[in-house]
């Protein structure tokens, strides 16, 4: 019996339009964030250069998006609002799409749960305005305005209150409308955004982006630069490969430029941004290497491609896309950012400095008085906007500079002040000094420092002045018996000397890995192991992936899957866990790097044993030989774990420590 119509016939009926509508604007329009991004695409379809963005309440009450494009005449309007009514497509050929838009269900869907006004006028015609509400449209009146188009969306779902129930605050609402304004502006580099809060009868800026002229790669890190800040360029790696007919652009940043989540990745299609399992799979198996599990790495790439290579008309809010070839596209991603990242040899990010440095600064506090007074010229002035010190600044913002700058050094004296002092200070030229006290030497070629400072000095530091001109400079001591202090022409740098070690014995055993493949350890007895007939389908698709990592497997009947040989480093291993962790990824990302990552994790283990331990003295001859290595293997700059094997710090940043500036 059917329970949802027990005593009844179910009647086939034909829904009104305001229903197929509202019907739709679920699928198209989830919060205030979709109709910005369905607006703003087409204005960029129109051939926008500048696209100016309104919000009120987190757009709950007012999203108007404005934009000098081509406009539409005043007979286009009322076709914009009927759904499935599209310039970009003519419907003959549904993969050849070159726009954003192309489904002709967003004005109608927006017109359906909201109030909607728009304005258009196309240069050297007259402008016109339509406005329709809960999906009811009423006539066409003229306009005046600019050669472009202007929409505001008011109310939006009043006409269905239930759906208000599901959005966030306005804080919440808006921070997703500008990442979705910050990922268009990524996408379209030439065409400047300028999105605005105008709540409560306010406006104010919260995101802005200038257009950026040049050519593809500086056009792109001009405008990163301005949606993800310089520091996100300063330490990105800018990728170009091609493969068949698929082409990867774009920057990805270094491993020590990590973050705790994966807000930082921004995948693109065609210029589309996507939200796609199999990419995302694939920049996490290109950084596996290099970063922990519970960090993921910052990147801004392109994949551009033949419309007819890829379906973007999988969901109505098209972030999803499906390729013909998945597995190329896959191989591309891994193969490209491996290379640049091995490209970049043993460099760090400049943000590990930056925090080093930060550590380092010394607080600065006032001085008081006995009678608990501030001196009068450390005193705020009346009109900051700042309290005092200790904690009268608006979280969040900088601290504001004295007014008068603290002075470290006294004034240079002058040039005949200069020669008397000189001359007063020159030696006696008739004293003769008595022998120096040298302290004991160490066969090793250190000599232990005294006064309880637990490091040590190489002895003979100009034995190799030519080092100093190399990238990591030339090893100077050792502190802690785990920092080696090495001084460069511009600075020092400070090496951790377990996690530098650690990183070129991997690497050392995967190039003998990779060598001599991956040895496999026959069972004794196959492991039986049984799956859904779909499981072991996609388990068999990638057979012969899992045996070049010496992973054995074969069908043996029905649904089961017989495991024969497993890697032999990974000791006495469960088979019918380790099919399922796989299964588990295939499913989630559609590729598994598990076995990989196994081996990987192994052979990091081994290095990590393997290496120079920490409380260890080396020699001079060991220091320098560990820093040239470094310098000569790719991805030194981090250990197996993704954190910084060595700080580079600059003099310059050394003498502002210490007011020398």
């Amino acid at each position: 019996m059917n329970t949802h119509s027990p005593n009844m016939r179910p009647v086939i009926r034909q829904l009104d339009e305001a229903a197929i509508n509202r019907i739709a604007a679920g699928e198209v329009v989830e919060r205030p964030a979709s109709a910005v991004k369905e607006l703003v695409e087409n204005a960029i379809d129109a051939g926008a250069t500048r696209v100016t963005v309104e919000i009120a309440d987190g757009g709950k009450t007012l999203i108007r998006v404005s934009d000098d494009g081509c406009g539409m005449g005043p007979d286009e309007l009322p076709l914009a609002l009927s759904r499935h009514a599209t310039s970009k497509i003519d419907g003959s050929d549904l993969l050849n799409i070159h726009s954003f838009g192309f489904r002709g269900e967003a004005l109608p869907s927006l017109g359906a749960v909201g109030r909607l006004t728009i304005q258009s006028r196309v240069a050297g015609q007259d402008g016109a305005e339509i406005a329709v509400s809960g999906g009811q449209m009423g006539a066409v009146k003229p306009a005046a305005l600019n050669p472009g188009t202007v929409v505001a969306l008011r109310d939006l779902f009043f006409a269905t209150p239930a759906r208000l129930k599901f959005l966030r605050t306005d804080r919440a609402e808006m921070m997703s409308i500008s990442d979705v304004m910050k990922r268009l502006a990524m996408a379209e580099p030439s065409v400047g955004f300028t999105l605005r809060d105008v709540s409560q009868g306010k406006d104010r800026v919260t995101f802005r982006a200038d257009a950026v002229s040049g050519d593809l790669f500086d056009a792109l890190r001009g405008r990163l630069a301005q949606v993800l800040g310089a520091e996100f360029t300063d330490n990105a790696l800018a990728i170009d490969a091609e493969r068949d007919g698929f082409r990867l652009t774009g920057y990805a940043a270094l491993p020590t430029y990590s973050r705790g989540s994966s807000v930082a990745q921004h995948l693109f299609v065609n210029g589309r941004p996507v939200q796609d399992k199999l990419l995302f799979g694939a920049l996490r198996g290109a950084y596996a290497d290099y970063l922990s599990r519970d960090r993921h790495p910052a990147v801004a790439l392109f994949v551009d491609c033949d419309p007819h290579l890829v379906d973007v008309n999988v969901h109505p809010a098209k972030s999803e896309v499906r390729f013909r070839e998945p597995g190329l596209v896959r191989g591309l991603i891994v193969s490209a950012l491996r290379h640049a990242l091995a490209d970049a040899g043993h460099r760090a990010s400049s943000t590990v400095a930056a925090e080093t440095l930060a550590a380092l600064r010394p607080e600065m506090r006032p001085q008081v008085s006995s009678e608990g007074q501030m001196p009068l010229h450390q005193q705020p002035s009346r009109d900051s906007t700042f309290g005092a010190y200790g904690g009268g600044a608006p979280l969040g913002a900088a601290p504001a500079a004295a007014p008068h700058a603290r002075v470290y050094q006294m004034d240079r004296p002058s040039a005949g002040a200069r020669s008397a002092a000189y001359a007063a200070q020159a030696p006696d030229p008739n004293f003769v000094p008595a022998p120096p006290r040298v302290p004991p030497v160490q066969t090793q070629g250190f000599a232990e420092m005294q006064g309880g400072w637990s490091g040590r000095v190489v002895e003979d530091a100009a034995e190799a002045p030519e080092a100093a001109h190399l990238p990591l400079g030339a090893a100077r001591g050792q502190v802690h018996e785990n920092y080696i202090i090495a001084q460069t022409e511009t600075g020092i740098v400070i090496v951790d000397q377990h996690a530098a070690h650690e990183r070129l014995v991997y690497e050392k055993l995967k190039r003998q890995m990779a060598e001599r493949g991956v040895a496999a350890q026959a069972l004794l007895i196959p492991e039986i192991v049984e799956l859904s007939q779909d499981d072991l389908s996609r388990i068999l698709d990638i057979a012969d992936d899992l045996g070049r990592m010496g992973l054995s497997v074969e069908p043996f009947g029905g649904s089961a899957l017989a495991v024969r040989e497993t890697p032999a480093i990974l000791g006495e291993v469960n088979a019918e866990a380790l099919i399922k962790d796989i299964l588990d990824e295939l499913s989630d990302y559609g590729s598994s790097q598990l076995v990989q990552e196994k081996l990987e994790a192994i052979l990091s283990r081994v290095a990590c044993h393997g290496s120079i331990r920490s409380g260890r003295r080396m020699r001079a001859e060991e220091m320098n030989a560990l820093l040239r290595e470094m310098e000569a293997t790719p991805h030194s700059g981090q250990c197996n774990h993704g954190r910084p094997t060595y700080v580079e710090l600059k003099l310059s940043d050394i003498e502002r420590l210490f007011g020398r500036t």
